[in-house]
């Protein structure tokens, strides 16, 4: 027998808005004295509250910005906005699986956006 799990739905979010929804967990499991917080819960926890600069409403702007941008779709803009990367080298390594990449001058007009939120 075979089980498969079916994707119900998608959506992408910035590092901000994940820690956002894990201090809600967080919050929820702490008034449960009997239910602990699983490994994998806890990394992520971990993970967010060391690697999220930006509150939620500037992490959301920072998307936006970024998708104005030409070849900037929407996933690729989560991307950039988790990872803010601080030079080209690093927001190639972002264009590595896509089908095409960007210019010096298309990199720099990224990299100026990122700028502004760091």
């Amino acid at each position: 027998m075979t089980i498969f799990k079916e994707i119900v739905d998608e959506e992408y979010l910035t590092l901000a808005e994940a820690k956002e929804h894990l201090e809600d967990i967080e919050r929820e499991r702490a008034l449960d004295e009997d239910r602990e917080m699983r490994y994998e819960l806890t990394r992520a926890v971990e993970h967010v509250n060391r690697f999220a600069v930006l509150d939620v409403e500037e992490s959301e702007e920072f998307v936006a910005e970024l998708q104005e941008l030409e070849k900037i779709d929407e996933a690729t803009a989560y991307k950039i906005a988790n990872l803010l990367p601080q030079d080209r080298d690093e927001l190639r390594a972002v264009f590595a699986q896509e089908r095409y990449s960007l210019s010096g001058e298309e990199l720099d007009d990224v990299l100026n956006v990122v700028a502004k939120y760091v």
